[in-house]
């Protein structure tokens, strides 16, 4: 009798836990995964695949696990005190001399105990690791039963479904359906500096796909080169002139203009000038070798920027501010040098676009590094918080704290840092020396 009584419990639990398990890794089971076996001709894989694709059937699928685990739990409660419990309390009256309220309520309170242990243990806490551990496995695993069980609880999903929406709808809600895996981009970023840390990506991988991550937040012009620094061409000099500027000239691509920026008139590929050449062609003007040039809103984030220039197969574009005047220059391989680290030299910005410490102890942080990565760098040295701005670089910012066009070699402190102006383009920061303030050292030490 009491071993036929254990295997129902026992019974019961791994019922639950199957249920448990089927609810988890259906949750956690990636579709892509779960496609690849069905490619494979995986029998298992290819019933599960329907069910992660549509947001329905996933609901059904869910449902039939909360119905398992109730009906499970349930039926493992009252068994336990139809059986155990009247047992134990026939034991306490007869042994321990209580009275027949007294030990059944004993009994029934220690039944009550042990049975919800044992489950949590071993309906909940063990299948819920297994299938967290081993998602796609788990659901493969168990896919034929959870089939059964939607054919036998068709008829009580629809009941408990339908009501659930009658009173969201009476509460002046909708039942939202689906349980896909959506992730804000910070959370994408915390889960890439987890699978880092676990030691699932190299710190070079790691280091790209929060690059890629935060194209979205930066703005194309942190990583322009400026108005100043753009390599032209003056169609209105000589001809010899310009020929001889772009031989002097390292770069294949050059703005092309009349007696300014406010006049651009596209831009000259050398290629172009070399096929000419090449060709006998008589170049009295460059101007039918001129081609368009894409011209880009300068506030655009980088992500959009990159999506209009493959959109319109442009490898190079002038950024404009909101009235039209040009601010700088954006190319293809300023944005793959932000993701993939330096790739040549063709319209590189001035210094180095990374912090990078002198044998003084000092680090040297150029101008035009994104105010973002600037304060997570300055972050990681225990400095406190720096203040709100609306500036887009480091230069922008100390412009701020200031409040004033520096010169070189201008030293203040902000932020429990001790900075020092470096170099200077014209007005604008080039480079700076930074050392964390001694306060700052001594308060982080303490």
């Amino acid at each position: 009798m009491i071993l036929w009584t254990l295997s129902v419990i026992l019974v019961l639990i791994l019922i639950n836990s199957l249920y448990v398990a089927a609810e988890v890794a259906i949750v956690g089971a990636r579709a892509t995964r779960v496609a690849q076996l069905a490619d494979q001709g995986h029998r298992s894989a290819r019933e599960l695949l329907p069910i992660l694709q549509d947001s329905v059937l996933l609901d059904r699928y869910i449902a039939a696990c909360q119905i398992g685990i109730t009906l499970s739990s349930l039926l493992l409660g009252a068994f336990g005190q139809a059986t155990l419990g009247l047992a134990l309390g026939g034991f306490l009256q007869t042994y321990a001399g209580l009275e027949p309220i007294a030990a059944y309520g004993l009994s029934a309170t220690l039944v009550l105990l042990a049975m919800t242990s044992i489950q949590v243990v071993f309906g909940e806490l063990v299948p819920k690791g297994i299938a967290l551990q081993f998602p796609v496995g788990t659901a493969l695993f168990t896919c034929i039963p959870m089939r059964w069980s939607l054919a036998l609880y068709s008829s009580f999903i629809d009941l408990l479904n339908g009501s659930g929406a009658l009173v969201l709808r009476w509460l002046g809600a909708t039942l939202e359906t689906g349980h896909r895996h959506v992730h804000a981009p910070d959370e994408i970023e915390l889960l890439v500096r987890e699978s880092h840390d676990g030691g699932l990506l190299e710190d070079k991988d790691s280091e790209r796909l929060r690059e890629a991550l935060r194209l979205g937040r930066h703005r194309v012009r942190q990583l322009m080169v400026p108005r100043r620094q753009i390599a032209a061409l003056d169609l209105n000099t000589p001809l010899a002139q310009q020929f001889a500027e772009i031989d002097a000239s390292p770069f294949t691509r050059l703005v092309v203009h009349r007696g300014g920026f406010d006049d651009i008139q596209g831009f000259l590929h050398l290629k172009d000038v070399a096929l000419a050449i090449a060709d006998g062609h008589d170049l009295r003007s460059l101007q039918p070798l001129v081609r368009p040039l894409l011209a880009l809103p300068s506030s655009l984030t980088t992500d959009r920027a990159l999506g209009q220039m493959r959109d319109r197969r442009a490898r190079i574009a002038l950024l404009v501010d909101e009235f039209g005047d040009v601010e700088g220059l954006i190319s293809l391989e300023d944005i793959i040098r932000e993701l993939l680290g330096e790739l040549s030299d063709e319209f590189k910005s001035s210094g180095a676009s990374e912090p990078s410490q002198l044998p003084d102890g000092r680090w040297r942080l150029p101008g035009r590094m994104p105010l973002d990565d600037a304060m997570e760098w300055a972050r990681t040295l225990g400095t406190p918080e720096w203040a709100p701005s609306k500036a887009e670089t480091l230069a922008g910012w100390l412009i701020e704290q200031i409040d004033a066009i520096p010169e070189s070699g201008h030293c203040f402190g902000v932020a429990g840092l001790d900075i020092e102006i470096e170099s200077m383009d014209g007005p604008a920061i080039s480079s700076v020396l930074v050392r964390v303030a001694m306060t700052t050292r001594e308060s982080a030490d303490a």
